[in-house]
């Protein structure tokens, strides 16, 4: 009689271990939500978004007043350009060559003395460094021209997510330093937040799938998948957390909605994923037979 008991005990448990389907509350967020401020100092000259607006990552959102420093860049252009004193030293540095090249022959024809002849070799090599020292002002001044296109960038801020903006705090003509301008949010995935109790631990697991089920008025079921599980449970209310990412292309669900999900066990859902049909077969074993 005993033993009955015990088989019909592990029956049922193995019974329940091998599927379960339980629906819990949730939470749906946006992935990502950023605020968005500027690196450097300065007035605010003009805003391209408002609240609601949908943005594309390196879009550019926000200019801060930046006169002194575009003119610093076409300062810097102009210099660049500059290559008249590079040209000057390659003529001379070509011509004291030549003047050399003369000057050996006369010596070794004892028509000029020694120290002439290394006043004109010495001349040739002055020659040729100020060559090299031209060329080196001329790559400073293309770093002093890439430097100042980066101080003129910081002056633009730029979207660092694609998404939508979800609030604006700043105007054109305010001064701004390290308060945020732009908030912005990432609703593309979104995430489902759900608080699942202990005795779930180690049945959900990442790249689980499961059915969400948001609140009116968007009623429909969507399917998302678990990225993110816990691996402490709080003792105070003996349950963990699990976060599962859910697509939203077309932009079609908010956040901040409350939710139902529904979880499948392991077994189900690779059933799912090896016998679309639900027949049981799997294809490859079809295909054998």
């Amino acid at each position: 009689m005993q033993r009955i008991l015990i088989v019909a005990f592990l029956m049922m448990a193995s019974s329940t271990a091998a599927g379960f389907t339980s629906t819990y509350d949730c939470l749906i967020e946006p992935h990502m939500v950023v605020d968005v401020n500027s690196s450097v100092e300065g007035k605010i000259s003009e805003i391209y978004a408002e609240r609601s607006d949908l943005v594309e990552r390196g879009q550019i959102l926000v200019e801060l007043e930046s006169e002194v420093e575009k003119a610093t860049v076409e300062l810097a252009q102009a210099r660049v350009r500059m290559d008249a004193e590079y040209k000057t030293r390659k003529v001379s540095r070509e011509f004291a060559s030549r003047k050399l090249v003369r000057f050996d022959d006369l010596y070794h024809e004892d028509v000029v003395s020694l120290q002439k002849q290394d006043e004109v070799k010495t001349e040739a090599i002055l020659a040729g460094l100020q060559v090299v020292q031209a060329r080196e002002k001329m790559e400073v001044a293309e770093l002093e021209l890439k430097r100042a296109k980066a101080i003129l960038d910081q002056r633009t801020v730029k979207s660092p997510i694609t998404g939508v903006v979800v609030d604006r705090f700043k105007f054109p003509g305010e001064f701004v330093g390290d308060e945020p301008i732009l908030r912005l949010a990432q609703l593309n995935p979104l995430n489902v937040e759900v608080i699942l109790p202990a005795s779930l631990f180690g049945t959900i697991i990442t790249g689980m799938q499961a059915s969400v089920m948001p609140e009116a008025p968007r009623d429909n079921t969507y399917t998302a998948r678990v990225t993110i599980v816990d691996r402490v449970v709080d003792a105070s209310s003996g349950t963990f957390g699990v976060r599962l990412e859910l697509p939203n292309p077309d932009y079609g669900l908010p956040g901040g909605l409350k939710c139902l999900v529904e979880f499948q066990d392991e077994n189900t859902h690779r059933e799912s994923r090896s016998d679309p049909s639900g027949s049981g077969v799997v294809p490859d074993q079809v295909s054998k037979r």
